[in-house]
């Protein structure tokens, strides 16, 4: 019966880095991404809480649930700040924000 050994892998092997320098650059700055993904990821459920306000007091005074007008502007923001993706990223947060039209 053999046993074998298993050893945790380096800073360099988890983050592809050649050397120890730039493994413990990588790691700090993936330390950096996770807190700013939370951070996204908390403004962005803000932002469905507040469009559940918007789409309530739409609704309760006899509206439609969703602006498409305004949801074009909101688009139209994001591709100007971010370029072509920015579009997709913000379907993608509209569509969490009030659901599938």
């Amino acid at each position: 019966m053999s046993t074998a050994t298993t050893t945790a892998p380096t800073a360099a092997e988890k983050t592809g880095a050649r050397t120890d320098e730039a493994a413990s650059l990588i790691g700090d700055a993936r330390e950096r991404i996770d807190s700013l993904d939370d951070r996204i990821i908390g403004l962005i459920q803000e932002r469905m809480a507040v469009s559940s306000v918007i789409q309530q007091a739409r609704i309760s005074s006899g509206g439609r649930r969703v602006n498409l007008s305004r949801e074009m502007e909101v688009l139209a923001h994001y591709r100007d700040a971010l370029g072509r993706p920015g579009t997709a990223l913000a379907m993608t947060m509209l569509e969490l924000c009030r659901g599938r039209i």
